[in-house]
């Protein structure tokens, strides 16, 4: 049964505010306008640097030499992190690719087909109610998704709910740019330049916008190092990538 939104409650939708029970058919629309040309957005939008970000995320994952591993990789509907773990693990790992918007699954079943790829499972779902045991899973995983979920504790503790003991949360998200100087141009590129590419690539420029802004609206890297302790994960921690563009955030199962 789906966990009814508190009444009254509002959140933030990039920097509109907006009753916490309409934020999740809002990002879901964001996401079916651009699905079919997600992936092509994050190279133009990152210069291609995401492909070494997941990378250095899948290498923190470590799934291969480990027979029957088990891996959840949540808004993950393209497929692009949940791949690059396919491959590292081989033949012996299995991975679960959840996303809330059909739209995404789609295209990353499409992908996986297309790659021929084996020992993936495509589920339609929400990261704040997992359809799954506790203890199912070896690692988790999300990309550039969790600052897009309505209640962000809730997922954690759904994150940690079906990770088994000595299980790891993996979270790859944008931050705060650490160095004055890098902040002004990424400030200057994220509110211009990104709506303005996306505008040309998917002929709307306004899910952009909110995505841009939805990474302002993010707790910093300490404040969500706090949040994914407060879930019962061990050795919270963050490490910075490029100046701060984006971290990857740890926490243990212990």
């Amino acid at each position: 049964m789906a966990q009814e939104m508190p009444a009254g409650e509002d959140t933030h939708f990039g920097f509109a505010s907006v009753p916490l029970g309409e934020k999740q058919a809002r990002v879901d629309d964001v996401f079916h306008k651009v699905a079919s040309r997600y992936d092509v957005m994050n190279d133009l939008m990152s210069a291609g640097l995401h492909r070494a970000w997941k990378d250095v995320l899948v290498g923190m994952v470590r799934p291969a030499g480990r027979p029957g591993f088990r891996h959840l990789d949540v808004a993950g509907g393209t497929g692009d992190v949940a791949f690059r773990i396919a491959r590292a693990g081989g033949a012996q790992t299995h991975v679960t690719v959840l996303d809330i918007n059909s739209d995404m699954l789609e295209v990353g079943r499409a992908r996986a087909e297309k790659l021929g790829l084996a020992g993936l499972d495509f589920v339609e779902a929400n990261a704040e109610q997992l359809p799954f045991p506790d203890k199912s899973f070896d690692a988790y995983t999300i990309a550039f998704g969790i600052r897009n979920v309505p209640r962000i504790q809730i997922a954690l503790n759904e994150a940690y709910r079906v990770l088994k003991r000595g299980g790891r949360f993996l979270c790859l998200e944008f931050s705060q740019v650490d160095l004055p100087v890098v902040a002004r141009f990424y400030d200057a590129y994220s509110f211009t330049a990104i709506p303005a590419i996306g505008k040309v690539v998917t002929g709307d420029g306004a899910p952009y916008r909110y995505l841009v802004e939805s990474i302002r609206k993010f707790p910093t890297a300490e404040s969500f190092a706090e949040m994914i302790a407060e879930a019962g994960f061990k050795r919270a921690s963050f490490t910075r990538l490029t100046g701060g563009v984006v971290c990857i955030h740890s926490g243990w199962k212990l």
